[in-house]
């Protein structure tokens, strides 16, 4: 009912998480977790000044919060604080933040259903640098993919 993707609409995610399928943006070794209905992986897309952030999906294709069922809706969740709590320790960051959008209006333009963790700094401007966030190559993103598997492996 409230969904935007176009009728052709092939999922990255999809193709990443469920199919296996890397691209340019999406490689296997950026998976930091993989639970109960849910898969966490370093974000391709980074804001200034809070690398490493995490995308936190379900393993099944729902377009937006009003399609996801509400015991997966409660896993991405227990999954975001794995994942908040693993980034506390290894980024040593002071805070995390967690952002869901939804439709266009809602700033979606990612037709899967995800949640972001960000790792929080004082001053780190977050909210008024979204339009400088740029697409990093993997190898930028495996030391914090590593870091947050290691960390999650004890938790």
């Amino acid at each position: 009912m409230y969904n935007h993707a176009p009728s052709e609409y092939d999922c990255p995610i999809c193709k990443f998480i469920l199919r296996g399928e890397e691209s340019e943006h999406n490689m296997l070794d950026d998976i930091v977790y993989q639970g109960n209905g849910t898969s966490a992986f370093i974000s391709p897309k980074w804001w200034p000044n809070n690398p490493g952030h995490v995308m936190v999906v379900p393993k099944m294709h729902y377009e937006n919060i009003y399609d996801i069922p509400n015991n997966l809706l409660s896993q991405i969740n227990l999954t975001a604080k794995i994942i908040a709590l693993a980034m506390k320790k290894e980024y040593q960051c002071a805070g995390v933040s967690t952002r869901q959008h939804n439709e266009p209006a809602g700033n979606q333009d990612l037709w899967h259903f995800h949640l972001h963790v960000f790792p929080r700094y004082t001053n780190d401007n977050l909210y008024l640098s979204h339009d400088q966030a740029k697409y990093v190559s993997p190898k930028l993103r495996k030391p914090y993919a590593d870091k947050l598997r290691r960390s999650i492996g004890k938790i």
